[in-house]
């Protein structure tokens, strides 16, 4: 198997074995396959793109298609471990119903985007262009990003919603950033739990 990527590798070292994982927008499956043959964990990954639940399905993942703004209904309070979306909730119309939907029917949150509040993306803002980068690599118009935020905005989010931040890191190009993350890293993990 390949190695991950260094944010699935991070999102992997929180999760503890044995545990029960839900992969919100899983693609093909990587981290669910990975923490299987690595920690020994159970669970379920969602995906809408049929061509990766196809490659989901190749790696030996439970994955169910399915489009996560209609909700986690199928799924019971509490019965999750931890529930991941990474790199996903950008796109989603319903931000705030899928934080609810993953603090009801997990213990654990962990969620990545891209951090709009990265210096190059405030400095092509500042030149009166869109930004266009490593975690935002779409032009204005092709982009399936509608909900682009900063570090200090997602914490604030999940405040807002009953949550507590356990665990937060910022990456750039795969590399941990600790002086001023929210301007020097371009990608954010965090890790939270209902307040």
């Amino acid at each position: 198997m390949s190695e991950l990527r260094p944010d699935l590798a991070r999102i992997a070292g929180w999760i503890a074995p044995e545990s029960r994982v839900l992969d919100l927008g899983c693609g093909d499956g990587e981290l669910l396959a990975h923490l299987r043959d690595h920690k020994q964990v159970s669970g379920y990954g969602i995906e809408i793109d049929m061509d990766s639940v196809i490659g989901a399905v190749g790696r030996g993942v439970n994955v169910i298609q399915r489009d996560l703004e209609s909700g986690l209904a199928g799924f019971e309070a509490s019965s999750f471990d931890y529930v991941v979306l990474s790199l996903t909730i950008q796109s989603m119309r319903h931000v705030e119903a899928i934080i609810d939907e993953m603090l009801r029917v997990g213990r654990t949150g962990i969620v990545t985007f891209p951090n709009f509040g990265y210096w190059e993306n405030r400095w092509q803002l500042a030149l009166g262009r869109m930004p266009v980068s490593e975690t935002i690599p779409y032009q204005w118009y092709n982009t399936p990003n509608i909900h682009l935020c900063t570090l200090n905005d997602f914490d604030a989010l999940l405040v807002s919603h009953g949550a507590r931040i356990t665990s937060q890191i910022v990456m750039h190009q795969g590399r941990r950033i600790t002086f001023l993350p929210n301007l020097l890293g371009s990608l954010a993990l965090v890790r939270f739990e209902k307040d």
